[in-house]
């Protein structure tokens, strides 16, 4: 087992690189399915490093590799995931880093994800001779867009050859406080589908409405019914969120339309609920739409499953936290309703996703993911890369 003492002393001489590696990817912010430069300097560090089995272009722009311990023969294989995409938002911040693309920003933390993880690799790599198994890293295009890199990269082979027995990935979370470590078992982040519904009425004069069949007042209605599928169908003591978004009709101040279109997203944790608003909310705005002499065209869209961490596997994480930041700062995560495409990875091995706090009010770094101002403070990183490095030991120490 690597010496696990030294192990922070060693983070912390590498760090400036590490802060320099996350400014040079804040700086060149590539969208979902476009990380050329980004996997291009990943798969470069990687030789560098003397990682073995690199694999590129996996699902466009997805890069694997292995680092194999010494110490013992054959073992285990443990997965560690980090997401690379940035997302279409026009920066605002005042710094020396800020992006250099204009409408293309890192507003949730990937950039930090891809830095963490080399300098996890540089550590691991770096003390080869001071574990057994291997450590299989992999950088993945796509988490912001649905239906993500996660799914197509697992179609391509990337949990097998070798045979992969744990996933692992983390998020840095800018609603924790620098510092802290949050983990939870079972059900963490929300299934997210999103659907659509356009209505067919019949359109007139707006003082004449008896001569119509108004799609606004009958969107209204589906509106208001829609939220009595949480309220009075799903189990109270289960969560659920049925959330219309999107609301578009008409031109004119005078003029009834002929039709409406009505979009949204549903959040559930369990197949049940999602089986059920799924289901549901087709019923319910037809029926409706029927009622009211219209008629309503439902799409519904899966997106990501819900995130589901393996107790087993989270027992591992949350000793590797206490560890790194002690037991004063290691949070039980709260249930969140938004969505992860690393539950693909759940889906197929047992593991677990944590976040890594990064909020620094004394800072100014207050402001949450996916917003024009995001940014983070940099001492998360060795918070980072130490708890992610001390959980993948763990695991093939187990």
């Amino acid at each position: 087992m690597v010496a696990l003492a030294e192990l922070r002393e060693s983070i912390e001489e590498i760090m400036p690189g590490v802060v320099a590696d996350r400014r040079d990817f804040h700086e060149n912010p590539e969208l979902a399915f476009h990380e050329v430069r980004t996997a291009g300097i990943v798969a470069e560090r990687l030789r560098a490093l003397g990682v073995e089995d690199i694999r590129t272009g996996i699902a466009g722009t997805g890069v694997t590799g292995l680092i194999r311990g010494e110490a013992a023969a054959g073992g285990k294989t443990v997965l560690l995931r980090a997401d690379m995409d940035a997302l279409p938002i026009l920066e605002e911040n005042e710094v020396d880093y800020v992006s250099r693309t204009p409408g293309v920003m890192h507003a949730c933390g990937h950039d930090a994800h891809t830095a963490m993880l080399l300098a996890v690799s540089r550590t691991l790599a770096t003390r080869r001779g001071e574990f057994g198994g291997t450590v299989k890293v992999l950088f993945q295009p796509a988490e912001e867009m649905p239906p993500g890199g996660a799914k197509p990269m697992i179609a391509a082979g990337v949990l097998e050859d070798p045979h992969v027995d744990a996933v692992f990935g983390l998020h840095i979370n800018q609603d924790g406080p620098l510092g802290t470590i949050d983990v939870r078992s079972g059900p963490y982040m929300a299934a997210a589908d999103r659907f659509s519904i356009k209505i067919h009425g019949k359109g007139g004069h707006g003082a004449r409405p008896q001569d119509s069949v108004d799609p606004i007042l009958i969107g209204a209605q589906i509106v208001t019914a829609l939220q009595a599928l949480v309220a009075r169908e799903v189990d109270p003591v289960e969560s659920g969120v049925v959330s219309v978004c999107v609301f578009k009709s008409g031109e004119a101040f005078n003029v009834i339309p002929d039709t409406a279109e009505l979009g949204g997203t549903v959040r559930t944790f369990t197949q049940a609920n999602r089986d059920l608003l799924e289901r549901r909310l087709g019923e319910v705005a037809t029926g409706v739409a029927t009622a009211l002499r219209a008629v309503a065209e439902v799409d519904y869209t899966r997106g990501y499953p819900a995130t589901v961490n393996d107790p087993a596997m989270t027992e591992i994480a949350r000793e590797a936290a206490i560890e790194t930041v002690g037991v004063e700062h290691v949070r039980d995560g709260a249930m969140l309703m938004g969505a992860e495409d690393f539950s693909y990875f759940l889906q197929e091995r047992p593991g677990s996703f944590f976040f890594v706090g990064s909020r620094n009010p004394e800072r100014g770094l207050i402001w949450g993911h996916h917003h024009p101002r995001f940014d983070l403070d940099e001492a998360a990183l060795a918070v980072g890369i130490e708890m992610m490095t001390r959980t993948a030991l763990k695991y093939l120490a187990s």
